[in-house]
């Protein structure tokens, strides 16, 4: 009798600690929403996972040198990640993202072509023992589980790769794959990965494994390439998504219910998150992936970079002039762009607002959806200089504000704030919402150059009679804001 309801409860002792691995994902995945509790949500999700592994062996009861090797495993992933997580610079983050994702497709590929090669997993074995046709539609949902795997993951490998390589200026966008004949070709390796896919139904490993994984492979490659810098956060965000959709399907094949539902809310969040990078672009997802690739340059180089001739009215200025106005605004905006984290200037900007407010200005942070180059990019960014969340304001609601606002400074953003995006319908922005900084009473553009932003094209704001360029790196000028209004005493008497 005891014996009997100690062999139940280790039955379900697996069960029980997928449960609650589930709960806790949910939990982090929510968590993850706002940026006050991303930091203990990633320690939930974590958490999670570690309760993931420790239930899988508790029922497989691997050998002693399995374990061995999954601890070895855990702690190279694990210490990678922690030098990652503290070298790697905040302007690397996006190609840091980008190669994450790629590392969770490669996981879900390698556990597809394991299964595929080397065996099928204990749910198939189970359903052996409860007759045929039941063998039979569990064998047909690890094959096409086992394809899903492949075909995703090594999209998601190749396309990551790719898309790291190309944000880290390793390789350019050649001129033709803009040419339309890519789309044949992208065709193509489509027909033949699902072609490996239909074969592989029937047969779960020798020649249609590794047709689907070439083709799969190149197709990630020929889809990623010819993508723009501008059109980079939709890009993370769709293969974040698809390191979720191959991870539950990875999740099918060694029959783990925790994978399969890590794997579906990944999936789901990536796919709204691309939707909502689409829709503050004005872009289809369609149109980024098959369109035109805004951003891809001159010369094919991703980022443009742009022409600097072509401007007739520009006015430039002085930091002392600039603090001036800073003097005696009461009401200050900061607009953050990618500038400012090349220049790892997001400390000096956080020291500057804290002056500012001792001085009684009001002072808040225009936050566009896709500036930087990944989601939520200058969110992290300025979170990391301790900027506290409630002045971090999203783009719909701080536009209407902009009209009432004495100086919006912005710190190298560009194509987010361009206005042609409202007026100019021959823009390549056009009917894209931007950041409505050219309603303020003045603006102040901190940047090196003129130089065009990803989209390749001028931008209206500074020539308008308002505007104001203050050239330079953004950590000197911001400094040199700081001393300017410390020389004039601004915040002086109320800090005290």
């Amino acid at each position: 009798m005891e014996a009997t309801l100690m062999d139940t409860i280790s039955g379900l002792l697996p069960y029980a600690v997928d449960l609650v691995a589930v709960l806790l994902l949910a939990l982090g995945i929510k968590g993850l929403a706002k940026v006050r509790s991303a930091r203990s949500a990633n320690g939930l999700a974590a958490l999670a996972l570690g309760l993931a592994v420790l239930g899988l062996l508790i029922e497989l009861q691997p050998p002693l040198l399995a374990w061995l090797g999954i601890a070895v495993g855990a702690a190279a992933g694990g210490l990678a990640g922690l030098l990652t997580a503290r070298r790697v610079p905040m302007t690397a983050m996006p190609q840091t993202v980008a190669l994450f994702n790629g590392s969770g497709g490669m996981a879900s590929l390698l556990v597809g072509l394991g299964v595929a090669l080397y065996g099928g997993t204990a749910g198939a074995a189970g359903a052996e023992a409860l007759g045929g046709e039941v063998l039979v539609g569990t064998a047909l949902v690890e094959r096409l589980s086992i394809a899903i795997s492949v075909f995703v993951g090594a999209i998601t490998v190749t396309g990551s790769l790719v898309a790291m390589a190309k944000l880290q200026g390793w390789i350019d966008t050649p001129a033709w794959t803009q040419s339309r004949s890519r789309h044949g070709v992208n065709i193509a390796l489509a027909v033949a990965a699902l072609v490996g896919v239909g074969a592989l139904l029937g047969d779960p490993g020798g020649s249609p494994l590794w047709l689907l994984l070439v083709a799969s492979s190149l197709l990630g490659v020929g889809v990623t390439l010819p993508i723009g810098g501008a059109d980079m956060p939709v890009v993370i965000s769709l293969l974040n998504s698809y390191s979720g959709v191959a991870a539950a399907a990875a999740g099918f094949v060694v029959g783990s219910q925790l994978l399969i539902v890590a794997g579906a809310m990944v999936g789901a969040a990536g796919l709204i998150l691309t939707q909502v990078m689409c829709t503050a672009m004005n872009r289809s997802l369609l149109n980024v992936l098959f369109g035109g690739a805004l951003g891809a340059g001159a010369g094919g180089k991703v980022g443009g970079g742009g022409d600097e001739a072509g401007y007739t009215r520009i006015t430039s200025c002085s930091p002392e002039e600039c603090a001036l106005a800073l003097e005696c605004a009461e009401r200050v905006v900061f607009v953050p762009g990618y500038g400012l984290a090349v220049a790892q200037a997001q400390h000096a900007l956080s020291e500057l607002a804290k002056l500012l407010q001792a001085n009684g200005t009001e002072v808040s942070y225009a936050i566009h959806p896709v500036a930087g180059r990944m989601p939520g990019h200058m969110n992290v960014l300025l979170a990391e200089a301790d900027v506290p969340y409630e002045q971090l304001v999203e783009m719909d609601t701080i536009n209407p504000e902009f009209p009432r606002t004495d100086v919006v400074i912005v710190l190298g953003a560009n194509d987010v704030v361009n206005p042609d995006a409202k007026t100019d319908s021959s823009s390549p922005l056009y009917g894209m919402p931007v950041l409505e900084v050219d309603q303020a009473r003045q603006v102040f553009v901190v940047k090196r150059s003129l130089g065009a932003g990803y989209a390749g094209i001028r931008n209206a704001l500074f020539e308008l009679p308002q505007t104001a360029m203050l050239f330079g790196d953004a950590k000197a000028v911001l400094n040199g804001l700081l001393s300017e209004l410390r020389e004039l005493g601004v915040g002086r008497v109320k800090a005290a």
